[in-house]
């Protein structure tokens, strides 16, 4: 009976632009611009480069969903770089990037989405700041933490696993409503804070002592991982295509304006981010738009904002614990992934399995340091991005490939400047940042085995 239901059981078309562009800005708006621009004020020093570098990440987040649009339109199914690199490079490198994608490009992003939360939540209760966790074991990159904020961060996790788990439509809703209020936060924040705010403009024209020895050039590229796992979200609705309403039109569409939207909402809010504090006062501060809210406008309005982005960041687990499954499915219908992900409740039609598992991995990775976890998952994400956008050069050359306008203008400089500048920061991320690359690595490793030991047709 259960065999049978799975192979009458499928995923259903039903989200439209709206709710595949809200994807993209919930999984691009997320722990990353909440969290990252004050470990960036201890590495560069300086706001000139803050800011560069979140321009260039947006520009390098531009040229992959351009190049990933095409892509979409011609292989409208779900799965995102597993398809693409299954069809472009075989199934082994197809079955590494869905195995990634469950370690480095959603459970541990939805791991430091949880800690972000209850980091910004640390305003009311200072106990769930990943900092004040009472117990860790080990030190530096190979530290674990166990607290208050990693107990609030699985229960967030869980919560929205679960809500997942009832169907994609449900889900769509409230995504819906938390990205509205994500965009309404973030949006009434900027303005507020130039409005009203107690700030300085002088704060662009003040230096930070740099905690980074790297020389600037190698540290502005490193600095680009953090970006990158900002913008990471840009590839967001290409996990859900099989459950787009014309796809062709939908994909490239959704990728586009949620690409742009949330560029300009992230120079926006590092803009008010400096305004507000001295780089010196931002340095190593996670929950950094706390921080900003407080300067800005007092500690008892910045408790509502604290909690309003705390709010926002809640749309970005939601959004993280709905897409990933959408690959383990996808790699399990084609029997290269554990035959369980693919099997869909048949009254919620939700790939239930995949849900849980990736929630459950996601639980035990709250456990790592913040740093950590960003810096794994922008060298993980950036190796096999890199490589599905090079796969475009392989499907080119093939009669009948939908060759998308924007990318063709100046081809192939698009797809090549993404290819060019994701090698330099996987090259700088192996010498200057070994333990988190070398896990990444490992976990490449370990995908590899398990394809060729359990999962290669003999």
């Amino acid at each position: 009976m259960a065999t049978q239901l799975q192979g009458k059981v499928g995923l259903l078309r039903q989200l439209g632009f709206v709710s595949a562009t809200a994807l993209v800005v919930s999984n691009m708006v997320g722990m990353g611009i909440f969290g990252a621009t004050g470990f960036m004020a201890g590495d560069l020093g300086s706001a000139p480069l803050i800011l560069a570098v979140w321009l260039g990440g947006a520009l390098f987040a531009l040229a992959g969903a351009l190049s990933y649009s095409e892509l979409g339109i011609n292989f409208p199914s779900s799965g995102g770089e597993y398809v693409y690199l299954t069809r472009g490079f075989g199934p082994a490198w197809g079955f590494m990037t869905g195995w990634i994608s469950f370690f480095a490009g959603f459970s541990a992003p939805i791991a430091a989405a949880s800690l972000a939360f209850s980091d910004y939540l640390g305003y009311f209760y200072p106990s769930l700041k990943q900092a004040n966790a009472p117990y860790v074991f080990g030190s530096g990159a190979f530290s674990i933490r166990l607290g208050s904020g990693q107990a609030l961060a699985c229960l967030l996790i869980a919560g929205f696993s679960i809500l997942n788990c009832l169907g994609v439509r449900r889900t769509a809703r409230v995504q819906n409503a938390l990205t509205a209020t994500k965009l309404v936060v973030i949006v009434g924040f900027i303005a507020l804070g130039f409005m009203i705010g107690t700030g300085s403009w002088s704060h662009f024209s003040e230096r930070a002592v740099r905690t980074s020895t790297a020389p600037l050039p190698a540290q502005f590229v490193i600095s680009l991982l953090w970006a990158m796992v900002a913008y990471s979200g840009w590839n967001a609705a290409t996990y859900v295509a099989e459950e787009l309403r014309r796809p062709a039109r939908t994909l490239p569409a959704a990728l586009a304006a949620g690409t742009l939207l949330v560029t300009a909402l992230f120079i926006g809010l590092n803009v008010i981010f400096i305004y507000s504090t001295p780089l010196e006062s931002m340095k190593g501060v996670l929950a950094v738009g706390s921080l900003a809210a407080s300067n800005l406008f007092g500690p008892q309005v910045a408790g509502t904002f604290s909690a309003l982005m705390a709010v926002s960041l809640m749309a970005t687990v939601n959004a993280e614990v709905t897409i990933g499954p959408r690959v383990y499915y996808a790699m399990a219908k084609n029997k290269a992934f554990f035959k369980a992900a693919a099997i869909v409740h048949p009254e919620w039609h939700t790939p239930v399995v995949a849900i849980l598992s990736q929630g459950i991995c996601a639980m035990l990775m709250t456990l790592t340091p913040f740093p950590q976890l960003v810096l794994y998952i922008g060298f993980s994400l950036t190796f096999f991005t890199v490589m599905s956008v090079a796969s475009l050069f392989i499907f080119r050359r093939r009669p009948g490939w939908q060759k998308l306008r924007p990318v063709s203008f100046c081809f192939p400089a698009i797809p090549l400047s993404y290819i060019l500048v994701g090698v330099c920061m996987i090259g700088y991320g192996i010498i200057l940042q070994p333990a988190a690359s070398i896990t990444a690595l490992a976990t490449i490793g370990a995908g590899a085995a398990v394809y060729h030991v359990w999962l290669r047709p003999h």
